[in-house]
C-alpha cells in the first residue's frame, strides 16, 4: 500500500528505529535514570519530554515533512484544525471520559487514583502529540491512499493498531505487567483506542482531534484509574 520505494524504505527503517531504540530506552536507560534522578518531575521531562521526542516525535515529523506530497494527508492538512472537527471531538471526548469514570467507579468508587502523581499531568502534554504524530501522522498516513477501498483502509488501520499495541510492550515488561495486560484483556482497550484515533484522523484529515482525545483519555486514566 505504500506509494513509492523511498517512502517504503523510510517507513521500514523508522519502524525498526522506533521499536529498537524505545525498547533499549525503556528496559536499559530509564531504570538507570530512575536511580540517578530522584525528582519525579525531572524524570518525566527526561523520559517523556526528551527521550520520547528524540526517538519518536522528531523523526516522525521530519518524515512527514519530507514525504508530505506522497502521504494520503499532506502535512499542511494534517496539522490543521477546523470547526467541523468538533462534531467528532465533543461527543467522543465525553464518551472517553465517561468510559474511564465508570470503569473507575466499578473498581474502587469515585476517588482519585492512589498512585496518581502530579508529574503524570506533564506526560499528558507530551504523549498525545508524540504518539499521534508517529502512529497516525506517519505510520498510518503513509499506508493510506485517497483511492484505497474500504477493505485496504481497514487493513491499514488494523496493522496500525497492532503496531500501536506492540510499542507498549517495553514499558509493560519494565513495570512487570506484560502478562497481566493480556490475561485481564486490557490490551483490547489499546487496540480499540488506536482504531478510534485512526478513524478520527482519516475522517477529519487532521491529527488534532486524535491528539486531544488521546490526551483526554490519558489524563482521565491517571486521575481516576
Amino acid at each position: 500500500m505504500l506509494k513509492n520505494r523511498k517512502l517504503t524504505a523510510a517507513w521500514l527503517l523508522f519502524s525498526v528505529w522506533l521499536y529498537g531504540a524505545w525498547t533499549v530506552s525503556e528496559l536499559l536507560l530509564v531504570p538507570i535514570l530512575r536511580e540517578a534522578v530522584p525528582n519525579e518531575y525531572l524524570l518525566v521531562l527526561l523520559r517523556d519530554g526528551l527521550l520520547k521526542n528524540v526517538i519518536w516525535t522528531l523523526p516522525a515529523c521530519l518524515l512527514i515533512r519530507r514525504f508530505s506530497s506522497s502521504l494520503a494527508i499532506p502535512a499542511k492538512e494534517l496539522f490543521s484544525f477546523q470547526r467541523k472537527d468538533l462534531r467528532y471531538l465533543l461527543p467522543l471526548g465525553a464518551f472517553l471520559i465517561v468510559f474511564v469514570l465508570l470503569g473507575a467507579i466499578m473498581r474502587h468508587g469515585f476517588s482519585l487514583s492512589e498512585s496518581f502523581h502530579p508529574s503524570q499531568l506533564l506526560i499528558v502534554l507530551f504523549v498525545g502529540v508524540s504518539e499521534e504524530s508517529v502512529f497516525r501522522g506517519f505510520l498510518l498516513n503513509a499506508t493510506l491512499k485517497s483511492t484505497d477501498t474500504d477493505r485496504f483502509t481497514v487493513i491499514a488501520v488494523v496493522v496500525n493498531a497492532v503496531m500501536f499495541l506492540a510499542i507498549h510492550f517495553p514499558i509493560w515488561i519494565s513495570n512487570g505487567v506484560f502478562v497481566q495486560n493480556f490475561t485481564h484483556f486490557s490490551f483490547i482497550t489499546i487496540l480499540v483506542l488506536s482504531g478510534l484515533f485512526s478513524f478520527c484522523t482519516i475522517r477529519c484529515r487532521s491529527l488534532w482531534v486524535a491528539i486531544i482525545l488521546h490526551s483526554l483519555y490519558d489524563g482521565a486514566v491517571f486521575l481516576l484509574a
